[in-house]
């Protein structure tokens, strides 16, 4: 027979404690989600479809993107146990610099259509936790209203060459006046992509009002107020555009540029260079032998060219064809913290988070961009400790596998 009493209060309190009440709405959906593709499913409910979509898709079927996603998936970690993994150090060197973690936050266009806080609400985020940011050519915010919003975050300024190469050169010049470290040259991008979901939406900058829009402003009405109450949207380093993103691209973005064309970056801009959008072997020699600093192994988060090379898997092959010479960084389905480690596992030095970081953004704005960087900081420090390592420099090519 089971004995039993009356339980005690002091015996009951810890088992009564109440959760904790959050007033804001805000807080209590960051609250609750634990990972970045539980941000991802509250940005889905927040923003319009037009813009998730712009987020979230990629080229024609998304098979680049479904790829990359998927090697991340299936790829294996190998842990080693019974080591002291107390204290985890998550600090790397990128560009010569100490960064807190492994990853950046990478260039994004239209920023400020995602949520109204846009741009500065990342180089805040980036700020704190310093973490550097790159703002993208299609800002919607200038360069000298982000370097105001963070004055002391590393911030990188992402370059596209523009058929007008003065209006490049400006760009270049401003950035390095308002304090960036960095350059990011995009070369991926000599024509736009396709892509589909765009299309079918009718997506276009500023958004134009269509039945569809106005029915999905019903459901989405904060959104839509705080566009049409906060500063006009537009494209903070072009005069002004109307018209679908593809057609922009294609008119502005320069498809002639070749490797030559380093030399007049390098003749506007003295400063770390980074080369944005490798995808062989071959190109990441070629530009490591033109001076780059750092190559991004990036096909555009499967935006551009679909059945593109997956860029992870091009990791080992790359380190080991450009030594020391130019470190060597990793994007492209990036969506936990163990993608990061897995990543750098293979040999890069650090990564670009996009998409991540912009499911925070529409999510809740700058808490959601901090909520979205907490959840990937907490997801390294934890593979690395179930790993058995304790600082980035001790992860190697034996603790994963690729399928």
């Amino acid at each position: 027979m089971t004995g039993r009493q009356l339980p005690r209060w002091s015996e009951l309190a810890p088992l009564m404690r109440p959760k904790p009440i959050r007033f804001s709405a805000t807080e209590r959906r960051l609250a609750d989600a634990l990972t970045i593709a539980d941000l991802r499913t509250v940005a889905r409910k927040r923003t319009p479809r037009s813009v998730f979509d712009y987020t979230d898709g990629a080229a024609e079927a998304e098979i680049s993107l479904h790829r990359a996603r998927s090697l991340f998936h299936d790829l294996e970690l190998r842990p080693s146990i019974l080591h002291d993994v107390s204290s985890i150090d998550t600090t790397t060197t990128m560009l010569g610099r100490p960064a807190a973690v492994p990853f950046s936050f990478a260039p994004t266009g239209f920023t400020r259509l995602m949520h109204h806080e846009g741009e500065r609400a990342v180089v805040r985020v980036a700020q704190r936790r310093a973490i550097p940011y790159a703002l993208s050519t299609m800002g919607t915010t200038s360069i000298e209203d982000v370097a105001a919003a963070g004055p002391d975050a590393r911030k990188w300024f992402q370059l596209y060459v523009w058929r007008d190469r003065s209006a490049g050169e400006d760009l270049m010049a401003r950035a390095k006046a308002a304090g960036f470290e960095a350059l990011v040259l995009t070369v991926d991008v000599p024509v736009a992509g396709a892509r589909l979901r765009d299309a079918r939406n009718g997506f276009s900058i500023p958004p134009a009002l269509t039945v569809k829009t106005v029915l999905d402003a019903a459901t989405h009405p904060a959104w839509w107020l705080n566009l049409l109450t906060t500063e006009t949207l537009t494209f903070a380093s072009l005069t002004a555009w109307s018209g679908t993103v593809a057609d922009l691209l294609d008119r502005l973005f320069d498809p002639t540029m070749t490797i030559e064309d380093l030399e007049w970056i390098r003749a506007s801009w003295d400063g770390p260079l980074i080369i944005k959008g490798i995808q062989t072997v071959e190109d990441a020699r070629r530009v490591t032998d033109a001076g780059a600093d750092a190559i991004v192994l990036s096909n555009h988060g499967g935006r551009q060219l679909d059945r593109a090379p997956v860029p992870l898997r091009l990791v080992p092959d790359v380190r080991d064809a450009v030594g020391d010479r130019a470190q060597v960084w990793v994007d492209t389905g990036i969506m936990t913290g163990a993608d990061i480690v897995a990543a750098l596992a293979l040999g890069a030095d650090a990564t670009m988070v996009g998409r991540a970081y912009l499911y925070g953004l529409m999510a809740g704005g700058e808490r959601g961009v901090d909520r979205a960087a907490d959840i990937l900081t907490r997801e390294i420090r934890r593979t690395m400790a179930l790993l058995g390592v304790t600082s980035i420099d001790q992860l190697g090519s034996h603790h994963v596998r690729l399928p």
